[in-house]
C-alpha cells in the first residue's frame, strides 16, 4: 500500500493533456460484447477500471489486448459466464455488463457493483428498463440474475434521470426486436459517445444527447474502431487546481462545451479563462477570489463529480459559499478531512457551507472515494506544509498518471510505501 505526499505552495504553470473519459470507458468496453467481430477503442485512460474490465471480458471468453491506451477486443467466442463476484465487485460501473450480456446472450448473472462508497447506487431504473424489454430479473445472494426468451422494444420512461440506466437500456435494446423509446433520458456527453460506438457497430439510434432516445433493433452488430471523448471530469479537476494555484495553466485535449457550468462558476469567482476548440487556458494569481454558490444537477448542470474538488477551491474564496449536492447526499465525506486541514465548513442536510478565505495546513488525510481524493490533492496543493493522502486505490480508479501530470505543471507530489505500522493503523481506523 502507498500514500501520496503533496508539498503545498508551488505555483502551477504549463500544459496538461487530458486522458480519455473514465465514465465513457466503463460503458464502451462492455458494449464490445454486443459485436460479432473485433472492436478497437483508442484513447482509453490508464486507470484500474479499464484493466479490470479487460480482465472480465477475458473471463467470459473474449480475446483482449491493451497497449498504448488502445484496447482490442475480439468478442466472437464469448459465452454468458456468470460473474457473481471477484473483479466485478471492484467496479462501481459493473452494471453495464448486465445490459451488454442481456442484449447478446439473453441472460446474465452479475455481482452487485462496488467502487466508491457514495451510499446506495440504486439500479431500480435499470431493472425497470430490462423488464420492459421482456427480461425476468431477480436478486439472489447479492447478484442480479437476468433471463429473457427474447427482447422486444418498449417505451420506457425513467422516473429519475440516470446516466447508468440510459446507457444500460441502450445496450440491451440495440439487438431487441422492434423500437425502444427511452423518455426522460440522461443527456451526458458519455451517452453520445456510447451511442456513437454502437452506431459504428451497426446499431440504429437517434436522439442521444436529448431527453428522448429512439432505438430500432437490428439483427446483429459488427466490429469497428472508435476514439473515446476526453474526460471532462479530469479536465475540470485540473481547471480547479489551476484556479487554486495556477499562474497560467493550459488544459489540452478537452471539449470546452462539456464544461460550460464550471467555466461560468470560475469566471463568477473572478478568474480569467479563455477557450478554443480543444483547449482551455486558466490565468490565476488573482489577489482575491469571490465566494460563489453551486448546486449540482444532471448535465448540463454543475457535475456532482466536481463538487468535492470545487469545495477545496472555495476555502480560498472571500465570503460564504453554499455547495448543494442534489445528486448524491452522501458526497460530503471529504469535509471532515478538509476540516483537519483547517477549513471552516459546516454541513447542513444536502449543503456544505464554506467560509473563507482560510489558509489550509498540511495534514494526514484519507480519500474515502475517487473525487474526495481529487479534493484532497487540490487542498494539498493549496496548503502550507506537506499533506499525506491514503486511500489511493480510489484515486487510481479515475485519474491517469496524476503525479506525472501535476509534476509537469510544477507541483511537488510523490508516492511512498506505507510502513507496516501505518497499514495496521489504517485497517483499524
Amino acid at each position: 500500500m502507498e500514500k501520496l505526499k503533496v508539498a503545498g505552495g508551488d505555483f502551477l504553470k504549463g500544459t496538461v493533456n487530458i486522458s480519455g473519459a473514465k465514465n465513457s470507458a466503463v460503458a464502451l468496453i462492455p458494449a464490445t460484447i454486443l459485436a460479432q467481430s473485433p472492436v478497437t477503442i483508442e484513447g482509453l485512460p490508464n486507470i484500474s477500471d479499464v484493466s479490470i474490465l479487460g480482465d472480465l471480458l477475458e473471463e467470459i471468453g473474449g480475446k483482449v489486448s491493451l497497449e498504448n491506451n488502445e484496447m482490442y477486443v475480439d468478442p466472437s467466442n464469448m459465452i454468458s459466464m456468470p460473474l457473481p463476484n471477484g473483479k466485478v465487485k471492484k467496479l462501481r460501473a459493473s452494471y453495464y455488463l448486465m445490459g451488454a450480456m442481456l442484449g447478446r446472450f439473453k441472460k446474465a448473472v452479475i455481482g452487485l457493483p462496488g467502487g466508491c462508497h457514495l451510499g446506495p447506487r440504486p439500479i431500480d431504473q435499470h431493472i425497470k428498463g430490462f423488464e420492459a424489454l421482456g427480461a425476468h430479473v431477480t436478486n439472489e445472494q447479492g447478484a442480479i440474475y437476468l433471463r429473457a426468451d427474447e427482447l422486444r422494444g418498449a417505451r420506457i420512461y425513467l422516473d429519475v434521470v440516470s446516466v447508468g440506466a440510459t446507457i444500460n437500456i441502450m445496450l440491451a435494446a440495440v439487438l431487441a426486436k422492434g423500437r425502444t423509446i427511452i423518455e426522460n433520458a440522461a443527456k451526458e456527453p458519455e451517452i453520445i459517445d456510447v451511442a456513437t460506438l454502437l452506431t459504428s457497430m451497426g446499431a440504429k439510434i437517434k436522439g442521444a444527447g436529448t431527453d428522448v432516445i429512439r432505438i430500432d433493433g437490428v439483427e446483429q452488430l459488427h466490429g469497428c474502431r472508435h476514439s473515446i471523448i476526453p474526460d471532462r471530469i479530469e479536465a475540470g479537476t485540473y481547471m480547479i487546481m489551476g484556479a487554486a494555484m495556477g499562474k497560467e495553466v493550459m488544459i489540452d485535449n478537452v471539449i470546452p462545451l462539456h464544461l460550460e457550468s464550471l467555466i461560468a462558476k470560475l469566471r463568477e469567482m473572478g478568474l480569467h479563462i479563455e477557450t478554443s476548440n480543444d483547449q482551455i487556458l486558466i490565468i490565476g494569481g488573482q489577489k482575491e477570489v469571490k465566494a460563489v454558490d453551486i448546486k449540482t444537477l444532471v448535465y448540463p448542470g454543475f457535475p456532482t463529480d466536481l463538487q468535492q474538488p470545487f469545495t477545496s477551491l472555495l476555502t480560498k474564496a472571500s465570503g460564504t459559499s453554499v455547495v448543494t449536492d442534489t445528486i448524491y447526499s452522501a458526497r460530503f465525506k471529504h469535509i471532515d478531512e478538509l476540516r483537519r486541514m483547517g477549513a471552516t465548513i459546516k454541513v447542513e442536510g444536502r449543503s456544505a457551507i464554506v467560509t473563507g478565505p482560510t489558509k489550509l495546513q498540511g495534514a494526514r488525510v484519507k480519500a474515502s472515494d475517487l473525487r474526495a481524493g481529487a479534493a484532497l490533492v487540490c487542498a494539498g496543493l493549496m496548503a502550507d506544509g506537506v499533506t499525506e493522502i491514503t486511500g489511493l486505490e480510489h484515486i487510481d480508479r479515475g485519474y491517469s498518471q496524476l503525479e506525472e501530470k501535476l509534476t509537469g505543471l510544477g507541483a511537488t507530489i510523490w508516492r511512498e510505501k506505507l510502513s507496516d505500522k501505518e497499514i495496521e493503523q489504517l485497517q483499524n481506523s
